[in-house]
Formats: structure tokens, sequence, C-alpha cells
């Protein structure tokens, strides 16, 4: 079976609850291909989750950005799996790029994070990705296996994982990394999955694009063999977004 496309919209910290009801409106109206054909996932800001999960329509299901380590607690101004799970929230972000430079999230507490909120139930988005310098000096393989090493240590079911590289370069810079250059990386973590985990692992689990992502340029990327969808930031907030959505009917085609 082929590894079904993934688009995921991450709001990142936007919205105010008129224009998230603005934007889930825009959602619903959109014409897009079923279920069996793409899985749509958005991530609101965790103020506006169950709002939106209210909201939203049935076909397209919600994510948080983040969740804790492990068991809630002490642990103020975070928000646990269980909370998540206890929402019916199905998924969450873990370790983006933006986390991981902003507030110093390491490879292991990624890792550790992955493997928890799986342990609870959750369904995880698991960013990895360089940054310019790094692609500068030709490390990018080298640091997207790390990162991906550091998940693959910690759990031994990627059922629920999805991995999205983000080239942290082309994060909201409207730089994009080309079709080609997307393709390569991508191509280089199957290979990563398939030497290191199994090659079940590696044909199944989806691998999305992330990094500047828009109306434009979704169709071309979509139809590299080893892209799986897109994980989308500014443009999820955009009515384009719909047009994404529908460029996974270029793997169905």
């Amino acid at each position: 079976m082929g590894r079904k496309f993934f688009v995921g919209g991450n709001w990142k910290c936007n919205g105010t609850t008129e224009e998230v009801k603005k934007i889930v409106a825009t959602l619903n109206d959109g014409k897009v291909p079923s279920q069996d054909v793409v899985e749509v996932v958005v991530s609101p800001p965790f103020v506006f989750l169950p709002l939106v999960q209210s909201l939203l329509r049935p076909d397209f299901h919600v994510a948080a950005q983040n969740c804790w380590v492990k068991k809630g607690g002490a642990f103020t101004g975070e928000v646990s799996a269980e909370i998540l799970v206890n929402l019916g929230i199905p998924w969450v972000i873990v370790g983006h790029s933006e986390r991981r430079a902003l507030l110093g999230e390491s490879n292991e507490f990624v890792g550790d994070k992955v493997a928890y909120a799986l342990s609870q139930g959750l369904k995880v988005i698991a960013c990895v990705g360089e940054t310019l310098e790094q692609r500068e000096a030709g490390s990018t393989v080298d640091i997207v296996a790390a990162q991906t090493r550091a998940i693959a240590e910690r759990i031994s079911d990627w059922e629920n994982v999805v991995i999205a590289y983000e080239p942290v370069w082309a994060i909201g810079t409207g730089k994009v990394a080309t079709p080609s250059q997307a393709q390569e990386v991508h191509f280089e973590l199957r290979k990563w999955l398939k030497e290191n985990v199994s090659a079940e692992v590696s044909e199944s689990t989806r691998i999305i694009y992330g990094g500047s992502v828009n109306g434009a340029n979704s169709k071309e990327l979509a139809a590299q063999p080893d892209l799986d969808g897109f994980l989308v930031g500014g443009a999820s907030l955009k009515p384009e977004f719909v047009d994404i959505i529908n460029s996974a009917t270029v793997k169905s085609s």
C-alpha cells in the first residue's frame, strides 16, 4: 500500500478568536480530495485547540504544536501528552526548529518527547532539518541523520510517526529548497531508515517537507517520489492552504 499524502498546517503563535473562526470557515468550505487520498491536520495555538476541534470539518484533524517530555505535574506553562489525550487531540508536533533553536531543545530531549507522546497514544509529527551554515558546510545528511537517530533509539513502533524535513534556512524566509534538493534529503532520510531501522519502516513512514511551501510551488514538490506531503507554516493561515492540500492529487493521478 502506498503512503497516504499528509498535509499539516502549523499556525505557530498566530490568531485571534475571530481570525481562527475565519480560517476554519475557509477550510470547511474548501473542495479537497477524500480522506483516502490525503490526511489533513491543522495545528493552532494551545488555547484555540478546543475551539478549532469543535468547528472543524470531520475529515480534518487537529494537532498541538508541542507537549511536555513526561507526565504532567509541577511544570508551569507546559502542556502534557495526557492533557492532549484527554481533550481528544490526536496529533502533536515535536522538535520544530524554532523550539530547537529558541528554546534549546536537544536531539535527545526531542527523542524523549516523541517517545513519551507515542506512549500516551498521540501521533507525532517529528521535525528535523539543518541550518544554512550546516548546509553550506556539506553536513545536511549528518545533521538530519543524528536528529532521526535520537528518535529511532527511543521508539520501536513507527506507525504513528510522520517525519517533517524542514530546512531551517527555508522556514519563513521565502527561500524554498528546490524540488531536487528536497527529494535528495528525503531520499537520504528514507535510506537511513532502511539501513538503521528496517526496510518496512523506510517504505511505510511518511516524510513530509516544510519550508516556505505555498500554492504555487506545492505541485512540483509533491511530484518528488520520496516527498509524502507538507508541513505548512504561513500559507496555512491563508486560503491557498486548500490549493496545497489539493497538490495531493499529483500523487494519486
